[in-house]
C-alpha cells in the first residue's frame, strides 16, 4: 500500500511541476558540507609536514563528540588543547545555515528533553540556562520547547494531528495500535533500555533482539497492519536514515523503549513529546559549545594520520586554504571521528577499531532548505505544525523555521526538508555524488506540492546540503562494549553507540574531556 500511495504521489507531482514550468526561475544549489575534502583522505598520497606544533590534548573532529571534550576539559581546567574540524564550522550533523536573513538547520533539529540517563545532557542545558529547579521541580525554558502545534501528517488528502494515521482507519488498525504498545512495555520489562546506551546492560534479551532486523521481528509477532508499519519505518527512517527492514529489532524497539514508549489511541498519555528546537536545529547547542574555545578551534583541516609514540601522539592535518601539512604532537589524543575515518587515519589501527569499521554502515542524508516569500495555502485539516508529514512520501516531511517565532504575522519563512538513502547507501551516496542540486529540487517540488499546490509560486531559493555518511545505522549484529581508550587514545563518537543522537555523541565527548581532565597532573 506505501508503494501505490508513493506513486500517486509521485504523479501528483510531476502534474502539478508541468503546470508551472512558466514560473519564474528558482535559484540554488549545493551548500554546507565539502566532499572534496573528506575524500583527501582516499585519494591523496601522503604529505610531509611543513610546520610543527604542541599541546597538551589534541581533539580530532568538532563535531558534537569533539566539543562535548572541549567543553569538559573547560571546566575541569585543562585549556592547553586544540580541536580540529574537517568543515568551515564545527557542530557535525548539528550546523546551520541562513537564507534571506533566516537561520535554519543543515542537519539535526530537535532534542527531546533529556531522561535520568542522560545526567551530563542535563548538566548542560542547566549551564546553558533552558533547564531550572524551580520550587523543587526541573522545569525548561518555554520559549526554547517546540511550540504548538508540534506535528501533522497529510493523510487521505487532508491534515491530521500527530504522526500516527488515524484519520479513517478501521478497528482493526487500533487494535494493532494497542498491541505494539503492549509489546514495547513487555520490552521495558524484559529489559533496561537507556539513552545513552553505555547506561544500559547489554543482556540475552538485548542480544536476541539485536540479532534480528525489526521488520522480520514485527512480522513473527503478527503486526503487519499497513498503517502502523509505515509508522514504525517513517520512525526508524527519522532516526536511524533506513527503515524496519534495515534497522535491527533492538534498535527499533529501542526508539520508543529509551524515551517516551509508545502509546495508542485512547490510551493515557497519548500527546506529542516534548523536545526544544530552535530555527537553526541544534546548531543553537554547538554554536554555545563552540563559541568558549576561541582559537583553540581550528576549521577547515583534514586530519590526515593519527599515531601513538611512547610518550605522546602525533596529528598530521591538511590546511586546504595554504596545501600544508600540519604536525600536531600532544601527550593525548581524543579521537572524536567516526569509525569509518578513524580507521583510515589512525597508524596502526587498533584491531578493535578495524572490526567496527567493518561492521558499521552509513547511512547518506540530504538536507533541502527552501525559502519562502510567504507562507503555504493549505489543504483542509490540522493547522500548520513546526514538523509536517506525507504519508506515504520519500522524504520525512519538513519543519518550519519559522514557527518558533513569536511575532503573530506570518511572513517569509524556511522550511526544511530531509530524505535519508540508507535504504540503499552505496547507491544513495553515489546519487549525491553525481545529480546536479535540480535533481533534487524537483523531488522536493513533487513531494510537497501535493499538501501546498502554491509551493512553486511562493518558492524563491533551495539550499541542498549532502551527508555521505551521515550516521552509523544500527543494523542486525550482535552487541559488543567497545573500549573507550586505547593507551593515548581515547575514543568519543555516537558511532560508538551504532547510531547517531545528541545524547549520545554528547555523553561519549564528556566522558573522554572529564577523564584527560582528571589525569592532567
Amino acid at each position: 500500500m506505501r508503494w501505490r500511495r508513493r506513486d500517486v504521489l509521485g504523479a501528483a507531482g510531476a502534474m502539478a511541476l508541468a503546470g508551472c514550468r512558466d514560473q519564474p526561475a528558482i535559484e540554488g544549489g549545493f551548500v554546507g558540507t565539502s566532499p572534496e575534502r573528506g575524500h583527501v583522505l582516499r585519494d591523496s598520497p601522503p604529505r610531509t609536514p611543513s610546520v610543527t606544533r604542541r599541546t597538551r590534548v589534541l581533539i580530532a573532529g568538532g563535531g558534537v563528540a569533539g566539543l562535548a571534550a572541549a567543553r569538559a576539559l573547560r571546566l575541569g581546567g585543562l585549556d592547553d588543547f586544540v580541536l580540529l574540524e574537517l568543515e568551515d564550522t564545527a557542530g557535525g550533523n548539528a550546523r546551520a545555515g541562513h537564507m534571506g536573513g533566516l537561520a535554519c538547520p543543515l542537519g539535526a533539529h530537535y532534542l527531546p528533553l533529556p531522561g535520568d540517563d542522560a545526567h551530563e545532557v542535563q548538566d548542560l542545558l542547566e549551564e546553558l540556562g533552558l533547564r531550572q529547579r524551580v520550587a523543587g521541580r526541573w522545569t525548561f525554558d518555554e520559549r526554547h520547547l517546540c511550540h504548538s502545534p508540534q506535528e501533522r501528517l497529510f493523510f487521505n488528502g487532508h491534515w491530521q494531528e500527530g504522526l500516527l494515521p488515524l484519520a479513517d482507519v478501521g478497528p482493526a488498525t487500533l487494535a494493532q495500535y494497542r498491541r505494539f504498545a503492549a509489546a514495547v512495555r513487555q520490552a521495558r520489562a524484559d529489559a533496561r533500555y537507556a539513552m545513552p546506551t553505555l547506561r544500559a546492560p547489554i543482556t540475552p534479551a538485548t542480544q536476541a533482539l539485536a540479532a534480528q532486523t525489526f521488520a522480520s521481528w514485527l512480522d513473527v509477532h503478527d503486526l503487519t497492519d499497513p498503517h502502523l508499519r509505515w509508522y514504525l519505518d517513517y520512525a526508524c527512517r527519522d532516526d536511524y536514515g533506513a527503515g524496519t527492514a534495515r534497522v535491527s529489532a533492538w534498535a527499533g524497539l529501542h526508539y520508543f523503549a529509551s524515551r517516551h514508549g509508545f502509546v495508542a489511541p485512547g490510551e493515557a498519555g497519548a500527546e506529542a513529546e516534548p523536545v526544544l528546537t530552535w530555527p537553526e536545529g541544534n546548531a543553537w547547542l554547538t554554536q554555545r559549545l563552540a563559541a568558549p574555545c576561541g582559537d583553540r578551534l581550528l576549521t577547515a583541516r583534514t586530519v590526515l594520520r593519527i599515531e601513538e609514540h611512547k610518550h605522546g601522539v602525533a596529528v598530521d592535518a591538511l590546511d586546504p586554504a595554504t596545501g600544508r601539512v600540519e604536525r600536531w604532537l600532544a601527550e593525548r589524543c581524543v579521537v572524536a571521528l567516526p569509525v569509518f575515518v578513524a580507521a583510515r587515519v589512525l597508524s596502526p589501527v587498533p584491531d578493535w577499531v578495524q572490526q567496527a569499521a567493518q561492521r558499521l554502515q552509513y547511512a547518506p542524508w540530504l538536507v533541502a532548505n527552501l525559502w519562502l516569500r510567504a507562507p503555504l495555502a493549505d489543504r483542509p485539516g490540522a493547522p500548520p505544525s513546526w514538523d509536517n508529514v506525507v504519508y506515504g512520501a520519500a522524504g520525512l516531511g519538513y519543519v518550519d523555521a519559522g514557527h518558533q517565532s513569536l511575532n503573530p504575522r506570518r511572513g517569509a519563512t524556511v522550511l526544511t526538508w530531509y530524505l535519508p538513502l540508507g535504504e540503499d547507501a552505496p547507491a544513495g551516496r553515489r546519487a549525491l555524488l553525481e545529480r546536479r542540486w535540480t535533481h533534487w529540487r524537483d523531488q522536493v517540488l513533487a513531494e510537497l506540492a501535493v499538501p501546498h499546490p502554491d509551493l512553486r509560486e511562493q518558492l524563491q531559493r533551495i539550499d541542498v546540503t549532502r551527508y555521505g555518511h551521515a550516521m552509523a545505522m544500527p543494523m542486525p549484529g550482535p552487541q559488543v562494549a567497545w573500549p573507550r581508550v586505547d593507551g593515548r587514545l581515547h575514543f568519543a563518537h555516537s558511532d560508538w553507540a551504532g547510531y547517531s543522537v545528541f545524547e549520545e555523541a554528547f555523553t561519549r565527548g564528556d566522558l573522554a574531556g572529564s577523564a584527560l581532565a582528571r589525569i592532567k597532573g
